[in-house]
């Protein structure tokens, strides 16, 4: 996605399954390298980087809230390539969860380095947050809260 100063226009670049996301704020070009793979039931992102900063919290709005708008609304966040996240984007990452599950829709996190999961623990969102170790038991967990939401919509 290209955000020209000019006109705000945005663009997707793409190429297979992979996509470039560019941002640009003035005198800064943010960079998101992801990998996005769509399933029947829902999408699994997978950042392609290894730190998440304070600066693309808004990168990460960008990326994820249109898929509250599709059909398939579902994320699974993938972050094993992600080494280090600011507390900023911890807490960010735990307000975009909490905005997928207001519209009923999974957003789980799995595959967090040790390092991320104990800072998020320290600050006390991991007990908020639906983080998985593997992507299967996220898909496991999309799965059974889709169920779930059928249940609830019979009643």
């Amino acid at each position: 996605m290209l955000c020209n100063k000019k006109n705000n226009k945005k663009t997707v670049n793409t190429s297979h399954s992979r996509f470039l996301l560019y941002f640009t704020t003035i005198a800064k070009i943010h960079l998101m390298n992801v990998k996005i793979d769509t399933k029947e039931k829902f999408t699994v992102i997978t950042p392609n980087m290894h730190e998440f900063s304070a600066n693309m919290t808004d990168d990460l709005d960008d990326l994820l809230l249109p898929y509250l708008i599709k059909d398939i609304p579902h994320v699974v966040l993938n972050c094993m390539e992600v080494k280090k996240i600011d507390e900023k984007t911890g807490e960010r990452l735990a307000t975009l969860q909490q905005q997928f599950y207001e519209k009923n829709a999974s957003f789980i996190i799995c595959e967090l380095q040790e390092g991320i999961e104990e800072m998020l623990d320290n600050m006390e969102l991991l007990e908020i947050m639906n983080i998985t170790k593997t992507e299967s038991e996220a898909w496991d967990i999309v799965q059974m809260e889709e169920i779930e939401r059928e249940l609830s919509n019979e009643d």
